[in-house]
């Protein structure tokens, strides 16, 4: 499969290569799967305090009967009850219709595919542990791979909140897309707001594509990715409640009373 895979990824190392000077590599670290030691394609590396393993040995200690096969400049993965798909440069995987969020992305090391091994391990449906002794990395054998996007994700929230989304950050990076998406999921969580995606969105006065019915466009395929990826977890603002536009409301009322927490794209947003 390397050499399959080497020329379409010759990009994609290269920029991994150019940012290695932020990753550690573990060479004395062990991967330990159902009590077996594995062989890795590419020593365990660790970006910013997050452990990074080849993904395939993984896999194949897990599901011997696994295939992967290089598609549409992603590596497709199929087992029993698994389809997986990794693009290396995009920051989700996608398992079983479920997009998992990767906030350092999908790396790469000698054409090898890396990934963070508890994401791995939730794709794989794989629990995973620290040896405290050895200080290895244990990855034990769950009861099959992640649940289905279709059974996982209820469809009229994807659908409101994808729609949001669209309307609110559209046209915004996709950290900023996650962004508002966990604006909304926060206030659905917080007991200020009401409790379901639905009710926040059009809570009187709260958003403006549901006054000027931008909120009825169909969104693109990146809102509706982010609002898969809110949905299984991705974050990239903590716990705000508010996001504004500051060239447009230099003055807002979240500007002067919340806490800030960031600014994403053209979008500040506040606790």
């Amino acid at each position: 499969m390397k050499k399959l895979i080497a020329l379409v990824l010759t990009l994609s190392l290269f920029f991994s290569m150019a940012a290695s000077a932020t990753a550690i590599e573990s060479d004395g670290l062990d991967i330990i799967v159902n009590d077996a030691v594995i062989s890795l394609d590419a020593p365990v590396q660790v970006w910013n305090e997050v452990t990074y393993v080849s993904y395939w040995p993984v896999v194949q200690a897990l599901y011997p009967d696994a295939t992967a096969v290089w598609k549409n400049d992603r590596a497709v993965v199929t087992a029993p009850g698994l389809n997986m798909e990794i693009r290396p440069g995009l920051s989700y995987l996608i398992a079983n219709g479920r997009y998992l969020y990767l906030k350092d992305g999908i790396k790469t090391s000698d054409y090898v595919i890396l990934l963070p091994v508890r994401t791995l391990c939730a794709a794989l449906g794989a629990d995973v542990s620290w040896d405290p002794i050895g200080g290895n990395v244990v990855i034990t054998a769950g009861t099959g791979p992640i649940t289905p996007g279709d059974v996982a994700y209820q469809e009229d929230v994807v659908y409101w909140l994808s729609h949001i989304i669209n309307a609110e950050s559209g046209n915004q990076p996709l950290a900023g897309k996650i962004a508002v998406g966990n604006v909304v999921l926060n206030r659905v969580a917080s007991s200020r707001f009401p409790d379901t995606v639905y009710e926040v969105i059009f809570q009187r006065g709260q958003f403006t594509p549901v006054s000027n019915g931008s909120i009825n466009l169909t969104p693109n395929e990146q809102s509706i990715i982010a609002a898969k990826l809110c949905l299984d977890g991705a974050n990239t603002v903590g716990n705000a409640l508010y996001f504004i536009n500051p060239r447009y409301s230099p003055n807002s009322w979240a500007s002067r009373n919340r806490p800030y927490v960031a600014t994403i794209g053209a979008h500040a947003f506040y606790a």
